[in-house]
């Protein structure tokens, strides 16, 4: 009760910052007014490349598969207004994480585009040591109120582009539990107000590894699934649409079709 009163208090307040929000019923999720407290850093070039992160370059040879599907992607997209994209896969192993990455890249690269990256696969983030971030804060420290949604995202510039990311950190066992919660719901609805005009990618765990993703599947817009040769097998992804039928599906992305240079990074239908 003191939680909720003290929020009421503070909403009456004529010098409370506005729509502020409330996790755990302590601390605020900061809102527009404060992005200046955004920390900005430049990522490594050589450190993305290492990690088949190459979709940060207008003229890639290899990030003209990641061009392709960003265009039908926000085709798909835009036909409905959806802002929310969950990325997923059947298996570990599949390079959703990859995909996750290089997708936001193209389309920050576009004119009049931004785009946001979510690391909720809390039981393995991996969106930082792609991308070269240090490991701290994340999504993690903003469901359990630690810090503000306003510190703990990070503005990522490559090259004269830029986009929005809230990684993850540490893993958790308890990544069911935070899906299912209003605290998350609570999550999203700040991301969707202070992110309006971007496409936010959340990176999720794999489909078939627990019920995580089955949890928060109502709370997406629409779902991307990426396969891999070698990592998913058919009956992984026909156990994949079981769960995919209330969800709309915009592309299902085949990785590691084989080792040449041209294919590596897959095709999609």
């Amino acid at each position: 009760m003191d939680s909720i009163r003290q929020a009421v208090e503070l909403a009456r307040s004529g010098d409370s910052p506005a729509h502020q929000e409330f996790i755990g019923g302590s601390k605020p999720i900061a809102t527009a007014h404060e992005a200046a407290s955004t920390r900005e850093v430049r990522l490594d070039v050589d450190h993305l490349e290492a990690n088949r992160i190459v979709a940060f370059a207008t003229g890639s040879e290899s990030g003209r598969y990641y061009d392709m599907l960003r265009t039908q992607v926000l085709q798909e997209m835009d036909k409905k207004n959806w802002q929310f994209l969950a990325i997923t896969s059947p298996t570990a192993g599949c390079g959703k994480t990859v995909t996750a990455c290089n997708l936001a890249m193209s389309i920050a690269r576009l004119p009049e585009r931004s785009a946001v990256v979510v690391d909720l696969d809390l039981r393995k983030p991996m969106v930082a040591n792609y991308l070269g971030l240090p490991a701290s804060g994340g999504v993690l420290s903003v469901l359990d109120g630690q810090v503000p949604i306003s510190s703990a995202v990070i503005k990522a510039v490559v090259g004269p582009n830029s986009l929005f990311l809230l990684p993850g950190s540490v893993p958790t066992s308890g990544s069911s539990e935070w899906m299912s919660s209003q605290t998350m719901t609570t999550l999203l609805q700040a991301i969707k107000r202070e992110f309006r005009s971007h496409t936010v990618i959340f990176d999720l765990p794999p489909m078939l590894l627990g019920d995580d993703v089955i949890s928060i599947l109502p709370r997406m817009d629409a779902v991307l699934l990426v396969t891999g040769v070698g990592s998913s097998s058919v009956a992984d992804v026909k156990e994949c649409q079981k769960h995919l039928e209330r969800v709309p599906v915009v592309r299902v992305v085949v990785n590691k079709v084989s080792e040449d240079v041209d294919t590596y990074y897959g095709s999609y239908y």
